[in-house]
Protein backbone atom coordinates (compact mmCIF):
# COMPACT_ATOMS: atom_id res chain seq x y z
CA UNK A 1 0.00 0.00 0.00
CA UNK A 2 1.00 3.58 -0.49
CA UNK A 3 -0.44 6.79 0.47
CA UNK A 4 -3.01 8.18 -2.12
CA UNK A 5 -2.42 11.94 -0.90
CA UNK A 6 0.32 13.04 -3.66
CA UNK A 7 3.31 14.79 -1.96
CA UNK A 8 3.30 17.71 -5.23
CA UNK A 9 -1.03 18.38 -4.15
CA UNK A 10 -0.29 19.28 -0.82
CA UNK A 11 0.82 23.10 0.13
CA UNK A 12 2.19 24.36 3.65
CA UNK A 13 -0.32 25.68 5.14
CA UNK A 14 -2.59 23.61 3.90
CA UNK A 15 -5.57 22.31 6.45
CA UNK A 16 -6.76 18.58 6.77
CA UNK A 17 -10.41 18.31 7.37
CA UNK A 18 -11.13 18.03 11.22
CA UNK A 19 -12.97 14.81 11.97
CA UNK A 20 -14.89 14.22 15.33
CA UNK A 21 -14.28 11.23 17.23
CA UNK A 22 -17.22 9.76 19.65
CA UNK A 23 -15.76 7.99 22.56
CA UNK A 24 -18.34 6.49 25.15
CA UNK A 25 -17.63 4.22 28.23
CA UNK A 26 -17.92 1.13 25.73
CA UNK A 27 -15.13 2.18 24.07
CA UNK A 28 -12.80 2.34 27.15
CA UNK A 29 -13.69 -1.00 27.78
CA UNK A 30 -13.11 -2.77 24.80
CA UNK A 31 -9.91 -0.41 24.60
CA UNK A 32 -8.73 -1.90 28.35
CA UNK A 33 -9.31 -5.22 27.29
CA UNK A 34 -6.80 -4.53 23.99
CA UNK A 35 -4.15 -2.95 25.50
CA UNK A 36 -4.16 -4.38 28.85
CA UNK A 37 -4.49 -0.99 31.06
CA UNK A 38 -7.50 -2.02 33.31
CA UNK A 39 -6.77 0.98 35.39
CA UNK A 40 -9.84 2.02 37.12
CA UNK A 41 -10.39 5.47 36.37
CA UNK A 42 -11.23 4.41 32.93
CA UNK A 43 -14.28 2.56 33.63
CA UNK A 44 -15.15 2.73 37.57
CA UNK A 45 -17.06 6.48 37.47
CA UNK A 46 -17.21 5.58 41.31
CA UNK A 47 -13.28 5.12 42.08
CA UNK A 48 -12.19 7.84 39.36
CA UNK A 49 -14.10 10.35 41.52
CA UNK A 50 -12.99 9.24 44.79
CA UNK A 51 -9.12 9.87 43.57
CA UNK A 52 -10.02 14.12 42.82
CA UNK A 53 -11.01 13.33 38.66
CA UNK A 54 -14.20 14.82 37.45
CA UNK A 55 -15.20 11.35 36.21
CA UNK A 56 -13.83 8.45 33.95
CA UNK A 57 -11.44 9.60 31.85
CA UNK A 58 -10.11 7.92 28.27
CA UNK A 59 -6.88 6.62 28.20
CA UNK A 60 -3.96 8.99 27.01
CA UNK A 61 -3.26 6.08 24.41
CA UNK A 62 -6.87 5.31 23.12
CA UNK A 63 -6.90 9.52 22.40
CA UNK A 64 -3.53 9.83 20.82
CA UNK A 65 -5.09 6.93 18.11
CA UNK A 66 -7.92 8.94 17.40
CA UNK A 67 -5.40 11.39 16.27
CA UNK A 68 -3.29 8.54 14.57
CA UNK A 69 -6.36 7.12 12.89
CA UNK A 70 -6.87 10.75 11.58
CA UNK A 71 -3.45 10.99 9.93
CA UNK A 72 -3.88 7.43 8.14
CA UNK A 73 -7.48 8.36 7.21
CA UNK A 74 -5.72 11.10 5.54
CA UNK A 75 -3.21 9.58 3.72
CA UNK A 76 -4.79 6.47 3.32
CA UNK A 77 -2.12 4.06 4.40
CA UNK A 78 -1.17 3.58 7.75
CA UNK A 79 2.01 2.47 6.68
CA UNK A 80 2.47 5.85 5.82
CA UNK A 81 3.12 7.29 9.07
CA UNK A 82 7.04 7.29 9.54
CA UNK A 83 6.94 9.07 13.17
CA UNK A 84 4.15 10.29 14.90
CA UNK A 85 4.74 11.67 18.60
CA UNK A 86 2.95 13.73 20.92
CA UNK A 87 2.14 15.16 24.58
CA UNK A 88 -0.79 14.93 26.99
CA UNK A 89 -2.40 18.39 28.02
CA UNK A 90 -5.53 17.35 29.18
CA UNK A 91 -7.91 14.75 29.88
CA UNK A 92 -11.37 13.18 27.90
CA UNK A 93 -13.58 13.07 30.36
CA UNK A 94 -16.30 10.26 29.37
CA UNK A 95 -19.69 10.39 31.29
CA UNK A 96 -22.25 7.85 31.52
CA UNK A 97 -24.51 8.59 28.78
CA UNK A 98 -25.63 7.89 25.14
CA UNK A 99 -23.58 10.55 24.18
CA UNK A 100 -20.66 10.19 26.08
CA UNK A 101 -17.38 12.59 24.28
CA UNK A 102 -15.87 13.65 21.19
CA UNK A 103 -12.35 13.65 20.30
CA UNK A 104 -12.01 16.61 17.17
CA UNK A 105 -9.00 16.49 15.35
CA UNK A 106 -7.25 18.55 12.91
CA UNK A 107 -4.35 19.12 11.48
CA UNK A 108 -1.98 21.63 9.00
CA UNK A 109 0.66 21.05 6.77
CA UNK A 110 3.63 22.71 8.34
CA UNK A 111 6.51 21.51 6.32
CA UNK A 112 7.63 19.65 3.27
CA UNK A 113 10.58 17.56 3.88
CA UNK A 114 13.01 15.71 1.44
CA UNK A 115 11.90 12.67 -0.31
CA UNK A 116 8.08 13.05 -0.32
CA UNK A 117 7.48 13.69 3.09
CA UNK A 118 5.48 16.13 5.14
CA UNK A 119 5.20 17.18 9.09
CA UNK A 120 1.90 17.59 9.71
CA UNK A 121 0.69 19.87 12.73
CA UNK A 122 -1.97 18.06 14.54
CA UNK A 123 -4.75 19.75 17.15
CA UNK A 124 -7.02 17.69 19.00
CA UNK A 125 -9.51 18.87 21.32
CA UNK A 126 -12.55 17.33 23.73
CA UNK A 127 -14.86 20.23 24.12
CA UNK A 128 -13.04 23.63 24.84
CA UNK A 129 -10.00 21.77 26.19
CA UNK A 130 -6.91 20.92 23.88
CA UNK A 131 -6.26 17.18 25.09
CA UNK A 132 -2.45 16.83 22.60
CA UNK A 133 -0.09 19.44 22.54
CA UNK A 134 3.17 19.43 20.54
CA UNK A 135 1.01 16.10 18.51
CA UNK A 136 2.83 15.92 15.09
CA UNK A 137 3.54 13.13 12.12
CA UNK A 138 5.72 12.58 9.59
CA UNK A 139 3.88 10.68 7.02
CA UNK A 140 5.47 9.80 3.54
CA UNK A 141 3.24 10.66 0.52
CA UNK A 142 3.25 9.16 -2.83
Amino acid sequence: MTATVKYDEVEVGQELPAADYNVRRLDLVMYAGASGDFNQIHWNERFAKMVGLPDVIAHGMYTMAQAGRFVTDWAGDPGAVVDFGVRFSSMVVVPDDDQGATISVSGVVEEKLEDKRVVIGLTARSGEQKVLSKARAVVQLS
